[in-house]
């Protein structure tokens, strides 16, 4: 029997494999921010947090650029994007709730398990998505929220009523925002999205103790970022050309 040969793996095949390489690297980061987080060093947690949200918002474009789908169809990335998500959009920031007792102890439980639990059903969806790419339902992000949260410290029964109201939201069909794949007022959506990212780089830089107007603009932008999509539903006009 000849002895068979092995394929060659191609140029584009490396290049789509380092693509997988970036998103999984999220994990790594998801690992260093449960680290920070057992050891309540919430500045190093929502750090690591950033970063893993940076390679998030990325890897999408850079495997569409370079057809990751069709150059490895044995290889989902998506499939890969949704297991790094849920420790890093969830499972952490709910851990983060719970041990920081933010909201006292029977509600910061209480709040972990609702976003566990309605995020395990979100991501079972396979609907989650407009033809606009609007999420339908509140999208599980709550390393924004729980960030938000933190640095705004609104007070325990607010925060619990947040976090009531977007588990809520995860089985309604209210569209949320994608800043960079919804079509309709990206630029400007863009452009908010990472205004809240630049008032809470400075929220770190400061060690979570933000200065009054840090905290005005993350709950103004994270406000905004948070009711834009349902606006946008109810004027499905606004921002389309010729409108």
């Amino acid at each position: 029997m000849a002895p068979t040969r092995k394929k060659k793996v191609t140029a584009p095949q490396a290049k789509a494999f380092s693509v997988h390489l970036l998103t999984a690297s999220g994990s790594f980061l998801a690992f260093l921010s449960l680290v920070a987080a057992s050891e309540e060093r919430w500045t190093a947690m929502f750090w690591w947090l950033g970063l893993a949200l940076l390679v998030d918002g990325i890897d999408g474009p850079i495997a569409r650029k370079l057809q990751v789908k069709d150059v490895l169809p044995t290889w989902s990335g998506d499939l890969l994007d949704n297991v790094i998500d849920y420790v890093t959009y969830v499972l952490i920031p709910a851990f983060a709730l719970y041990q920081s007792g933010f909201m006292g102890e029977g509600l910061s439980f209480l709040s972990a398990a609702l976003i566990v639990v309605s995020s395990a059903i979100y991501y079972a969806d396979t609907g989650m998505k407009t033809k606009e790419n609007f999420f339908k339902g509140f999208p599980v992000v709550w390393n924004m929220v729980v960030f938000t949260l933190f640095v705004i410290a609104p007070g325990e029964y607010v925060s619990f009523g947040v976090v009531v109201i977007s588990a809520i939201l995860t089985f309604l069909p209210i569209h949320f925002l994608h800043p960079v794949r919804v079509a309709r007022l990206r630029i400007f959506n863009l452009g908010i999205f990472l205004a809240w990212c630049a008032f809470g780089a400075v929220a770190l830089l400061q060690d979570m103790k933000a200065a009054g107007w840090v905290k005005v603009g993350i709950g103004a932008t994270g406000l905004y970022l948070y009711c834009i999509g349902a606006v946008m539903q109810a004027m499905p006009q606004l921002g389309r050309k010729g409108a």
